[in-house]
């Protein structure tokens, strides 16, 4: 903490001796080893060779060679001063994988296709076929005015009823 000139000193105290005890206070500090600290240094350092020494773990992202090769070119590509692309590696390397993806769902889709036999392809359209019928008719009920609608249902709860009083 520094006084300026703009700043009032607190009252009693002389910026000579506020200065002094500062630097008391981190002569202090470096005189003192932090001894509580337990992880200050570790037991393995003072050179037992009965002890086994622990080695530090591989990241398995970095140790991939994809990972390797995307840092090697944006490391080859900083030290050329080229202008990065307007989308971030990342981003560009995910729709690379997604392209590639899909470029595979279509080629097993094809493989499976072809693998049909004609019994299941006609199946396949009749089911095709019938679920176009089904949607073109919930057009026309969905198109139709509301009376034509409640008409309907008159008509089929009187065929109902009519039905019922002959048996």
């Amino acid at each position: 903490m520094s006084w300026d000139a703009g700043q009032h000193l607190p009252p009693g105290l002389p910026r000579a001796t506020l200065r002094k005890s500062a630097s008391m206070y981190t002569e202090i500090q470096r005189e003192q080893p932090d001894s509580g600290n337990i992880l200050n240094q570790p037991d393995y350092i003072d050179g037992n060779p009965d002890l086994i020494k622990p080695k530090k773990l591989l990241n398995p992202v970095k140790a991939s060679k994809s990972h390797q090769e995307l840092h090697r070119e944006l490391l080859m590509n900083h030290k050329r001063g080229l202008s990065m692309e307007s989308k971030p590696e990342l981003q560009r390397v995910l729709e690379h994988r997604r392209r590639n993806q899909l470029i595979r769902q279509k080629k097993e889709e094809e493989e499976a296709k072809k693998l049909q036999s004609p019994f299941e392809k006609e199946l396949l359209k009749r089911h095709q076929r019938l679920d176009q019928l089904e949607k073109e008719q919930e057009k026309q009920e969905d198109h139709a005015p509301e009376f034509i609608k409640v008409k309907e249902n008159l008509r089929r709860t009187s065929t109902v009823t009519g039905n019922e009083k002959a048996a």
